[in-house]
């Protein structure tokens, strides 16, 4: 039994010559893409700045780290959690109809066409972009990225929340049915029940991306802690930006292993 196993093996054609010439492609284009890096723009003064900017990240502003008033580091970081969290939450929301609409075996083939073209093109566009936008309509501050994030999850949150329509169980539906269960009763005690965990679960998964997009939106002045450090790196005040920086990342591991823990709990039971 054993010989006829290595004989079929054997009988297989070699792969040796297909691994080596995809190894051969990727080094040789990792070596072409090396010619277009130029480093003559690298000089003394370069090297000064990075040194720079590395003791002023080593060294970070205490002060400013433990400032407890409306320009301290918690400050901004509990507005960017409260920008992340209402545009996830009216994002979310949104999502729930534009999710059925988009379900091909609930609403007709032109209905769900038209609603996926409408959510990739919501979908293409960056989410600066939109930063951009609502701080020319409502004026820059917290409510231009609580507005840009609930548009941008929208994209995101409705075309998993698709995935998760198409899969529920039809035999239950089919069962309360025939039990002559009304139409409320079996999206009520038949539908929601097999949805709202995952839909939970895929809600704070994009929290926890709209709390990176949120800091990211700072930069155009859609408020949290994004504009405080461009303006830090603008005016070359790097141990400041190292006070930020380490409570964006102290912020982003506790939200990260929180959301962990709460999409297991809530997939797994």
């Amino acid at each position: 039994m054993n010989q006829k196993i290595e004989a079929t093996l054997n009988q297989e054609p070699s792969k040796k010559v297909q691994y080596l010439m995809l190894t051969t492609i990727i080094v040789g284009a990792f070596v072409w893409s090396l010619s277009a890096i130029q480093f003559n723009a690298v000089d003394d003064g370069g090297w000064k700045i990075a040194t720079s900017i590395i003791q002023g990240i080593l060294t970070p502003d205490m002060e400013l780290l433990w400032n407890f008033t409306n320009q301290g580091v918690f400050y901004l970081l509990f507005e960017t959690i409260c920008i992340a969290f209402i545009g996830t939450i009216f994002g979310a929301i949104l999502s729930i109809p534009v999710a059925f609409l988009m379900a091909p075996s609930i609403v007709p083939k032109p209905v769900y066409l038209t609603t996926r073209f409408l959510v990739i093109i919501i979908r293409t566009v960056p989410a600066l972009v939109y930063g951009l936008m609502f701080v020319r309509v409502t004026g820059p501050g917290p409510f231009a990225g609580a507005m840009t994030m609930s548009l941008t999850s929208i994209g995101m949150v409705s075309k998993l929340y698709v995935d998760v329509i198409e899969d529920i169980d039809r035999g239950v539906l089919e069962a309360m049915d025939s039990m002559g269960c009304t139409t409320f009763e079996k999206i009520r005690f038949g539908i929601i029940p097999q949805l709202i965990a995952n839909f939970s679960s895929i809600t704070i998964y994009r929290f926890d991306m709209n709390l990176r997009d949120a800091t990211i939106l700072g930069l155009v002045g859609a408020g949290g802690i994004g504009s405080p450090l461009i303006f830090a790196m603008n005016s070359y005040r790097w141990n400041q930006v190292g006070s930020i920086l380490i409570g964006l990342i102290v912020l982003i591991l506790i939200v990260e292993f929180v959301s962990n823990k709460l999409r297991n709990r809530l997939v797994n039971g």
